[in-house]
């Protein structure tokens, strides 16, 4: 099995406009209409393994490979639920499979979430939406992406109760979770199915994110040795300068790491922070740290961030007055290190937390956080 260090960093989405035909490299081509649905097995995120013969009794089935990443994917999720919601007591049977490899996943392609794609992070994923679905882990071998060729996610599946291909393609064209699509194409698929007649349109065009095969993984070592080349600077601040940083008179939403070498604590989570970073740096978004050591500790100071890549803004205290730098930063907080705020243009502070962070709720804080956001 794959190990997968959950590492995250600005997104460039990688999408693909793709027909349906279209191969990946290497890979099997997307299923032709008429084919027999290609059976699994799989892990889902309630704890049970998964094949077609569950599915048997279904009038209707739909595979849906999607993931938790996608912006497209996640865009598309409420109308997901909804969709069983109007068909599961009808004859309806949908199945969702994530098929990413997360060991293939750079950080500058998970932007737009909170959470990557290894199982782990599937249970996740549905336990707070809520999925009324099962959701299956094919992320290992990805053999069920490479028996039904998906394309892009979301990429849908819909099969007749004789197990044949009947749509596949798009779900809809609004790619947005706002807005009112014009060809409504799985659902009209599924409706058509349901009363046994043939599904209005056959196939389409898909868009969203490329699926992360196996190969890929070369583009994290090579992302990560990008990194090792990228400048660390550390610059001295004063106490007005630092009111000037927490009134953030720029257009990025900022978060503010205030810590110290010698913080056991802060030193520990320092590595989460390089992950939003990387994470987060394409969007509008900006991680500074401060450090709360001495002045006459810069060299080590500096010399810890160039450990961890640090490429963002540093700064250290050029004074030693640790409670002038407790009213500076914000009045709230009362001393302890690490001290943690997300900070909005014009200096609303919106998150605050004294002690170490969660990292899954500090990135959750940041891509929900209107400068930021889970879609395009």
């Amino acid at each position: 099995m794959r190990k997968f260090i959950f590492l995250v960093s600005g997104l460039i989405i990688l999408t693909v406009f793709a027909q349906t035909k279209a191969t990946a490299q290497n890979h099997a081509p997307t299923l032709e209409i008429g084919a027999t649905a290609p059976d699994f097995n799989l892990p889902g995120v309630d704890g049970r393994n998964y094949t077609l013969k569950d599915f048997a009794k279904a009038p209707v089935l739909a595979v849906l490979f999607t993931c938790n990443h996608c912006p497209t994917a996640q865009a598309y999720e409420d109308r997901v639920i909804q969709l069983v919601k109007d068909y599961g007591d009808k004859g309806l049977q949908l199945v969702a499979i994530s098929s990413n490899d997360p060991s293939a996943i750079r950080l500058d392609e998970l932007g737009y979430t909170d959470l990557s794609d290894t199982h782990e992070e599937m249970k996740i994923r549905a336990k707070e939406k809520g999925y009324n679905f099962p959701y299956l882990y094919d992320g290992d071998t990805q053999a069920a992406a490479n028996a039904y060729g998906p394309v892009a996610t979301p990429h849908i599946f819909i099969f007749d109760k004789e197990r044949k291909l009947r749509y596949v393609g798009r779900i809809d064209d609004v790619e947005k979770p706002s807005g009112t699509p014009k060809n409504h194409d799985a659902r009209n698929a599924i409706e058509a199915m349901l009363a046994g007649k043939p599904a209005p349109v056959a196939t389409t065009k898909t868009f969203g994110c490329s699926l992360k095969w196996a190969e890929k993984e070369k583009g994290v070592a090579t992302e990560r040795d990008k990194w090792a080349k990228e400048p660390v600077a550390l610059d001295m601040i004063d106490e007005e300068g630092i009111k000037k940083l927490i009134r953030n008179d720029s257009d990025k939403l900022r978060l503010i790491n205030v810590w110290a070498t010698w913080c056991g604590p802060c030193v520990a989570e320092f590595p989460d922070f390089m992950t939003m970073h990387h994470m987060y740096r394409g969007r509008d978004f900006e991680f500074v740290s401060v450090s709360a050591d001495n002045p006459d500790k810069k060299d080590k100071v500096l010399k810890f961030l160039q450990g961890k890549y640090a490429s963002n803004t540093n700064y250290l205290v050029n004074f030693e007055d640790k409670y002038k730098l407790i009213e500076a930063i914000d009045p709230n907080w009362q001393g302890a290190l690490p001290y943690t705020i997300l900070v909005e243009p014009g200096g609303k502070i919106v998150y605050a937390r004294q002690g170490p962070i969660d990292p899954y709720q500090m990135r959750k804080a940041i891509v929900e956080n209107k400068y930021v956001g889970r879609f395009y």
